[in-house]
């Protein structure tokens, strides 16, 4: 795992060494409607939580840029089992966004995510132990950015890998998110 960070913090810090006029970076916050999708979720509901952190845009072309981040997610799932409620995942993602830009302003946006599992919280036997700690993902969606540098986004962010640690359960996450961001520069 500790490769894995690495190697994404060297990619990123790659990707911003670029020229100024070409680079922007913001912060963004929203909501994330999460779930888990597999084989055993009859029991699974949906949980609502937010979203936050920091953005940068770096532009390749008039068409195309891509959106490093680093945001903490709130994720998680509620459960219909009377002794567990709603389970919190809390997660450090590290998405990695290609833009092309449709018109002015709006993008259809995808790219591959790595999370990193912070804590969780919630129902009487749940704990850190029984989840693994990095998950992959891939995002797409839309996005809108205004020329004041106001950014919305409607996302969903669909999980490749087994995140349960129990024998015989397989378990991904599902996240919709809608946020609200603001190029600082």
């Amino acid at each position: 795992m500790k490769k894995v960070v690495l190697i994404t913090i060297i990619t990123v810090l790659g990707l911003l060494n670029v020229n100024a006029q070409d680079f922007n970076l913001g912060v963004k916050g929203g909501l994330n409607f999460a779930t888990l999708t597999g084989e055993n979720n009859a029991e699974i509901g949906w949980t609502t939580d937010f979203n936050l952190g920091v953005i940068g845009e770096i532009k390749i072309s008039d068409k195309f840029s891509l959106q490093p981040e680093l945001m903490y997610s709130g994720q998680g799932y509620g459960s219909s089992v009377d002794s567990e409620g709603i389970i919190a995942l809390n997660y450090l993602n590290v998405p990695l966004i290609a833009k092309y830009y449709v018109t002015k302003g709006l993008s259809i946006e995808a790219g591959p995510q790595i999370g990193f599992l912070l804590s969780t919280k919630g129902g009487t036997n749940t704990n850190k132990d029984q989840f693994k700690t990095t998950d992959f993902g891939v995002n797409f969606g839309l996005g809108y950015k205004l020329d004041n540098g106001l950014y919305f986004s409607a996302r969903y962010n669909l999980g490749l890998t087994n995140i349960n640690n129990t024998d015989g359960i397989s378990d991904k996450n599902g996240v919709f998110q809608l946020s609200i961001g603001y190029f600082i520069f």
